[in-house]
């Protein structure tokens, strides 16, 4: 009996799916109308050598607010050739714990982010938390990193009244912190 030579699938890249893109609009979550106060989220994803990710398909799913009809908590956008990715956005607030260990903490605001590229076998999963937030010290998820400069690889500067930046590091020196999923 001969085995088939294995062959990479839809859920081991993104490859050239670029149909997952179709509106350009999926960045703004406040697309359908929602209100409240919006913010903007940017960044910038680079590889290992500092070197612009330019084909990174880059999802945000928000646990607060509430999804609605006006405000479904979900964007996509594609990296540009520089790397840089934009979502507008509303304000998160904090999230009811995970009831564990930690007991039922609160979690501080955040987003998840997910960051599927060519080359990577696997989804990258991450969060971005927003600077100053009191929440911070005693969130479970992010506490669960000891290291200070690693933590900081989640948290987002504020570059403005309503807009937040921050840069996502592949692997190497300053690698951001990713999640199993």
């Amino acid at each position: 009996m001969t085995l088939a030579t294995p062959i990479a699938t839809a859920s081991q890249t993104i490859g050239p799916y670029w149909h997952l893109l179709p509106y350009k609009g999926w960045n703004d979550l406040t697309r359908f109308g929602a209100t409240g106060d919006v913010i903007t989220i940017t960044g910038r994803i680079v590889d290992g050598a500092g070197d612009p990710v330019t084909d990174a398909c880059v999802e945000l799913w928000q646990p607060s607010p509430a999804a609605d009809a006006h405000f479904d908590g979900f964007g996509r956008c594609a990296s540009d050739a520089e790397g840089r990715f934009s979502f507008t956005t509303l304000r998160p607030g904090p999230v009811a714990g995970v009831h564990g260990a930690a007991g039922n903490v609160q979690q501080a605001p955040h987003v998840a982010i997910t960051i599927m590229a060519r080359g990577l076998m696997k989804a990258l999963a991450t969060r971005i938390y927003f600077e100053g937030d009191a929440g911070h010290d005693i969130d479970p998820v992010l506490n669960l990193i000891e290291d200070p400069a690693r933590r900081a690889t989640l948290i987002a500067k504020a570059t403005g009244p309503a807009a937040y930046h921050l840069d996502m590091v592949l692997q190497g020196a300053g690698e951001t912190v990713f999640f199993a999923i």
